[in-house]
């Protein structure tokens, strides 16, 4: 087991292997049991995986925090090198980085001002031994999220990469997309083909449950418990009716809204009609 937090004991450990790595002897860090080693190989092959770059020139240290990440299911990639990390984080292959600032060939601030213009939306925590409040803010003002000093914790470490990246699943996950239509959530504005469309409190909330199901019949039933809140009436028409708005304001005599109706059921966005 990995030691949970890199203190100074580990720290020196950490880097003595270093040292010996230099000078080619074997790195004695703690072995990954072999059933360890199968998991993260198996999770790095599933789709979907979250990816971390980890770019520190200390090999004991990046081999503590990989072997960490990847215990907890992340699939993790190292650089050992300045230029090797700045191509690797730039090229869209990663979901987060995992920076040291102090690196040969290019240094951290060098890396964060290219990710700052070319991935602005990645979050990147900066791991250094650099722990001055002048040089924290400089980190964070350079595009870093978080700013962590050496010797650290791998829990919190974890917990950090894990809460920066629940931020960023939010911010994405709250613009819906469909058929030609782009709906956010979080300022409520709709475009279709790249034009604003001005929706109602209420056809604002029917088009976002259409597109969550986008492909599939919904029924009125399902319509009205979903956006109204209740069960359903047959007296009331007011599903067809704001669908009918709905219609209207997305579409065009030439290319039509692609709400359609299923006879005797319900209505379906998207798919053929």
């Amino acid at each position: 087991m990995l030691p949970c937090t890199l203190g100074p004991e580990t720290y020196a450990f950490a880097m003595s292997a270093t040292t010996r790595a230099g000078r080619g002897d074997a790195l004695s860090a703690p072995k990954t049991p072999a059933g360890e080693v199968e998991r993260g190989e198996a999770a790095q092959a599933v789709a979907g995986v979250t990816r971390v770059l980890v770019i520190e020139d200390e090999p004991g240290i990046a081999d503590f925090v990989q072997r960490g990440l990847e215990a907890e299911g992340f699939a993790v990639q190292s650089a050992p090198d300045g230029i090797e990390g700045e191509r690797l984080a730039a090229s869209g292959d990663c979901d987060a980085v995992v920076l040291d600032l102090m690196l040969p060939g290019r240094s951290g601030m060098q890396i964060l001002d290219t990710l700052r213009r070319e991935r602005p939306a990645m979050p990147v925590i900066v791991l250094t031994a650099r722990g001055e409040v002048e040089d924290r803010v400089a980190g964070l003002e350079a595009g870093a999220v978080d700013y962590i000093v050496k010797p650290f914790s791998i829990a919190e470490l974890i917990a950090r990469v894990r809460a920066h990246l629940r931020v960023l699943e939010q911010v994405s996950t709250s613009v819906l997309r469909a058929e030609g239509i782009e709906l956010d959530l979080l300022t409520r504005k709709v475009r279709r083909d790249g034009d604003a469309v001005m929706l109602s409190t209420t056809e604002f909330e029917l088009l976002a449950f259409l597109m969550r199901h986008q492909g599939r019949v919904v029924s009125r039933e399902q319509i009205l418990r979903g956006v109204w809140g209740y069960e359903h009436d047959p007296a009331t028409n007011v599903v067809d009716v704001y669908v009918g708005y709905l219609r209207r304001k997305l579409g065009t005599a030439s290319d039509p809204a692609p709400i359609f109706t299923v006879r005797s059921v319900g209505y379906r966005l998207g798919g053929a009609a």
